[in-house]
């Protein structure tokens, strides 16, 4: 029964540490995120993010970055409460009791730019 369980942890462990952390690149999910959030992203002003306070056309700011959700405003289990804030600042909201962790990594998706200090 021992030599089974010490099979199974030693051909997990490899697996492990032979999977790359990133298919592609080696790097993980997070040096993407902040590889896109380098000095070269796009920068906008509150008065360009507000104009996009629609359904069809729903930008976000958390934390002083930009987010493009209008292609999940449909998918958005809280329904239409992502609207409530469209075109201003969602950070509060982001950060409620109401969103599991998985959505800090979902956003990374949407982010377009930061925004204008």
């Amino acid at each position: 029964m021992i030599v089974v369980v010490a099979v199974v942890l030693a051909v997990l462990l490899g697996a492990f540490i032979l999977i790359p952390r990133h298919p592609k690149s080696g790097r993980t999910k997070n040096d993407q995120s902040n590889a896109k959030h380098s000095k070269g992203a796009k920068v906008y002003g509150k008065t360009e993010i507000s104009s996009h306070n629609k359904r069809t056309d729903c930008w976000i700011i958390i934390k002083d970055k930009v987010y493009d959700v209008t292609s999940y405003v449909e998918e958005h289990p809280g329904g239409d409460a992502i609207l409530s804030h469209a075109g201003d600042d969602s950070t509060e909201g982001f950060y409620g009791p109401q969103h599991a962790t998985r959505v800090f990594d979902m956003i990374e998706d949407f982010y377009i730019g930061d925004l204008e200090k």
